[in-house]
């Protein structure tokens, strides 16, 4: 039986008080000043749902917690929802392209 596509990729919008972190620099050598800081995670979920979790501390990733502002569905929508599998390789990809453009980028 096909297991069904409910899985999604999600980017969440992070302040640009992240740089501040040195954790977050240090996994962002080639970040270009100006551009966006973003969270790049993967949930079961809907993405607002999972993003009102973070802000509320429940199973939250701390910096979408401290500096997540709103989510960019414009980053992610086109390929959701997908299989676990699928969602688990997009994240990664994700997260290397928009790193590859320069922003600042977190996954856990």
């Amino acid at each position: 039986m096909a297991r069904r596509k409910h899985h999604h990729v999600y980017v969440v919008e992070l302040s640009k008080d992240v740089l501040l972190e040195p954790r977050f620099r240090k996994n962002n050598p080639n970040y270009i000043e100006g551009k966006l800081c973003v969270y790049v995670g993967m949930t079961g979920l809907d993405p607002d749902v999972r993003f009102d979790k973070h802000k509320a501390g429940i199973q939250a990733n701390s910096y979408v917690l401290r500096y997540g502002l709103r989510l960019l569905p414009d980053l992610y929508e086109a390929f959701n929802p997908m299989r676990y599998e699928d969602a688990v390789d997009k994240e990664i990809e994700v997260g290397i392209d928009l790193r590859s453009a320069g922003l600042g980028v977190w996954q856990a």
